[in-house]
């Protein structure tokens, strides 16, 4: 089985700061790892090219230095890596990333199964993996926290939904994202990182893979972040004094005031 998994390098910490110009992410100088569910679709990816041989390749898309991150996770089970790495990519929102994503997985040829984590943990939008499928043609599984059975032909899947699970079968070739808890995912090796230094990462640009420049970067992008921020947790504390009585009635008040409940007149 020929196993495509997706994977995004994401900044390792929760203060993202904003290019003011174009309002994309500033990823040069900050730390960065691989995103933690792509860590879990890598895993599930080698687990069955183990189990019914063929490879896994990967695909990402962003700056050079990614390079890095996809040699890492070649060193944990990966056969191949590509990187689509152009300054024309930059500022792709979901959309155009599932299009630029697309066109590489169509230069990769041949696969039976993609892979993706459920989402990215710095854009949090779950959608690149369903369109991806949807750009391809082929069916998708969401949220899917293990795999039953799997063949050249088929998968049987358990899928997590609210407070159920869905068990579904799909002919391949199929793309289906996976829940952190799948598996756990292993280091990479001292052996892996060699392997990896000796294949090297194939990278391609936007006219490698033929892309149209009105579906990649900020000019294909259907929606644009303005803003983004950490959110502030503050906390006070009131003392109310009195006797018991006094003090239920003022708490809730209190609660009155900061439009908790609402409370009657005297006596009720």
């Amino acid at each position: 089985m020929n196993i495509i998994v997706c994977v995004k390098q994401v900044p390792d910490t929760s203060e993202v700061k904003l290019d003011k110009k174009t309002n994309t992410i500033i990823r040069e100088g900050v730390d960065s790892i691989i995103n933690p569910y792509d860590s879990y679709a890598l895993e599930e990816g080698v687990r069955l090219k183990e189990k019914l041989g063929g490879k896994v390749s990967l695909i990402s898309m962003g700056i050079p230095a990614v390079k890095g991150m996809l040699k890492e996770a070649m060193a944990a089970g990966a056969d191949e890596a590509f990187l689509l790495s152009d300054r024309r990519f930059a500022g792709a929102d979901s959309l155009a990333t599932a299009y630029s994503l697309y066109l590489g997985v169509k230069k990769i040829r041949d696969y039976d199964l993609i892979i993706c984590g459920k989402q990215a943990i710095d854009g949090d939008t779950a959608q690149v993996g369903p369109s991806l499928a949807q750009k391809l043609g082929i069916p998708h599984v969401s949220y899917v926290i293990s795999i039953l059975e799997a063949s050249d032909k088929k998968l049987k899947v358990k899928r997590l939904v609210d407070d159920a699970y869905e068990i579904i079968e799909v002919e391949l070739p199929a793309l289906i994202t996976v829940e952190k808890g799948i598996n756990i995912p292993r280091f990479p090796t001292i052996e892996g990182f060699f392997r990896a230094g000796e294949k090297g990462v194939n990278v391609w640009g936007a006219d490698d893979v033929m892309a149209d420049m009105k579906h990649i970067g900020l000019e294909g992008s259907a929606t644009w972040v303005l803003r983004t921020f950490a959110p502030s947790y503050e906390k006070s504390v009131s003392m109310i004094s009195g006797s018991p009585k006094e003090q239920a009635i003022g708490a809730l008040k209190a609660l009155a005031d900061a439009g908790f409940m609402e409370i009657g007149g005297e006596g009720e």
